[in-house]
């Protein structure tokens, strides 16, 4: 399977920059792209996984994450360039939905099958449900209940205040578990995490690859944002379902491809953080920073999803956080939260 990502990242790339050069057709470009990012993020996700062996689950679930959404950020920033503010937040909305139900959903799902229970950190799994009801329904219902009786001025002022506030609250989040309680709330099962494994690259050439992959895919992310509004022409695809389905799924491979294989290994402390954590990093996060990099664009990206949007989202944290709680997972749960994306996808499919 790398080798065969290895030759899309050969083929696909150069023929990105032919295409942008001979103003290729967008249909044509549109998959060019998105295969080559897919098969770039594959790249980064095997660099943080290596990295990921020395470092333990949390370190590595939060590279993976934010590597992994690193390729979304840039793809976001691209896009709210372009004026895609609809895009932007859909593709927001699509990725909370992603990590959480699609990517959770076939971790339990795959590793079940292979494996009938598998056990995860509880405790992380507690203490980052509060942050997902705050994240989710705190600070993303408040802007669209506020915004009602505010004009756009206000709405952005409100957006640049919450924004501020959740930054410093994830900031705050990493410092609670990776320094004051690291290792206070140790997994009972750990040690199937301390097994020794080799990395497949040196810490050095992991780094240079994910380096070299991140700038790549900003390249090649900018030509696949220039695609999206005649390829949604072409298929009948709204801007809401490019955003929450094509954009979120192409900009988190990299994660989506990480979990599974951790959970295929019965690694479930990690593959969790990586669906969580990468969650938490959109809402906390990246969604705040891309509201205050908008401030440097002709258009402001306020804080506010439409009703369809923040019901979904809702409706995700609260199935997640059901299903995670116990700190055991099995493949019917896993199918549990795919039919759910499904559901979701028609919807947006439809609407």
């Amino acid at each position: 399977m790398n080798r065969i990502f290895g030759v899309l990242v050969a083929v696909g790339v150069p023929l990105t920059v032919l295409g942008s050069f001979q103003n290729w057709p967008s249909i044509a470009m549109f998959f060019i792209c998105s295969i080559s990012v897919v098969a770039l993020s594959s790249f980064m996700g095997r660099a943080t996984e290596s990295l990921a062996i020395v470092s333990g689950p949390r370190i590595g679930g939060l590279l993976n994450a934010t590597f992994g959404n690193a390729v979304e950020l840039i793809i976001s920033i691209f896009a709210l360039q372009a004026g895609l503010i609809g895009v932007v937040l859909a593709s927001l909305t699509g990725s909370v939905l992603g990590n959480l139900l699609l990517v959770g959903g076939l971790s339990f799902f795959l590793g079940g099958i292979k494996f009938k229970r598998q056990m995860f950190n509880v405790h992380d799994a507690t203490h980052n449900s509060g942050l997902l009801i705050f994240a989710v329904v705190v600070a993303f219902v408040i802007p669209e209940i506020f915004s009602m009786t505010m004009n756009e001025t206000e709405t952005i002022q409100l957006s640049v205040g919450i924004s501020v506030i959740m930054i410093v609250l994830y900031l705050a989040g990493l410092f609670f578990k990776l320094v004051t309680h690291r290792g206070v709330y140790n997994h009972a099962d750990a040690a199937q995490d301390s097994e020794h494994e080799e990395p497949e690259w040196s810490k050095k050439k992991a780094l240079i690859i994910l380096l070299v992959a991140t700038l790549i895919v900003a390249y090649v992310s900018e030509n696949l944002v220039h695609t999206f509004e005649e390829v949604g022409e072409q298929f009948g695809w709204s801007e809401l379902f490019i955003g929450v389905i094509i954009v979120a799924i192409v900009g988190n491979a990299a994660e989506h491809a990480s979990a599974l294989i951790m959970a295929m290994k019965n690694k479930m402390d990690v593959a969790v953080e990586i669906a969580i954590g990468s969650t938490l990093q959109i809402a906390m996060f990246v969604a705040p920073v891309l509201v205050l990099i908008s401030l440097f664009m002709p258009q402001q990206m306020p804080l506010v999803f439409t009703v369809s949007e923040l019901v979904a989202m809702i409706t995700a944290v609260f199935l997640a956080i059901n299903v995670m709680n116990d700190g055991e997972s099995n493949w019917f749960e896993g199918l549990t939260l795919l039919a759910a994306y499904l559901i979701m996808g028609i919807g947006f499919y439809l609407l």
